[in-house]
């Protein structure tokens, strides 16, 4: 016995059941709203819970999982900003003191061989006048040599110490970007990490 149901009743049940997926619908994106504004975790168990649905409606209507990647992706791209706007500061921070540090091992460079240059060529007037200088002469020059070697020690151990603060500075950096790599990981992937 087939027992048909008539076109009215069906008709009704059909639109009841519509009108319970929209008020469904709608307390999904009330609980949304809500849990934005709590800047509690989206998630698809938080917002069921909130809303008071089942997840399997939420994974089986469209428009609810619509609804809720759109605003998972959102709170993920509002975590996500800080750390890179954080991680950016940093490099760059590291960034200039490796060019500050590279700029002022050139400097140090330039200046020793401006003074090895001084100091070859006072050697050179030396060797030349050396037969017709006096004593007072002899005594002037060499204390003269003697403060140039002094200061390319000194020179010497500046640019050893920059040399030392350069390779610090590129350590950093390297280290710097390979979290920087590791956070992208984090964030390109955010279902990995709960």
């Amino acid at each position: 016995m087939n027992t048909v149901v008539p076109e009215p009743r069906t008709a009704a049940a059909l639109a009841a059941r519509r009108r319970k997926t929209d008020i469904a619908v709608q307390r999904i994106h009330d609980a949304l709203a809500r849990l934005r504004r709590e800047k509690a975790q989206i998630s698809v168990a938080a917002v069921a819970r909130s809303a008071n649905v089942s997840r399997t409606f939420l994974y089986d209507n469209p428009e609810a999982r619509t609804a809720i990647a759109a605003a998972m992706a959102q709170a993920s791209e509002h975590r996500s900003q800080p750390l890179r706007d954080q991680d950016d500061e940093r490099e760059a921070t590291w960034r200039e003191r490796a060019l500050n540090a590279e700029d002022a091992l050139k400097t140090a460079h330039a200046e020793i061989a401006t003074q090895r240059i001084r100091i070859g060529e006072l050697l050179g007037e030396v060797r030349d006048l050396e037969t017709a200088w006096t004593d007072e002469t002899v005594q002037r020059i060499t204390t003269e040599n003697t403060t140039l070697k002094q200061r390319l020690r000194q020179i010497t151990a500046e640019n050893r110490t920059l040399d030392e603060r350069l390779k610090a500075a590129r350590s950093n950096l390297r280290f710097q970007d390979r979290r920087v790599a590791d956070l992208e990981a984090r964030i390109a992937a955010p279902g990995s990490g709960t």
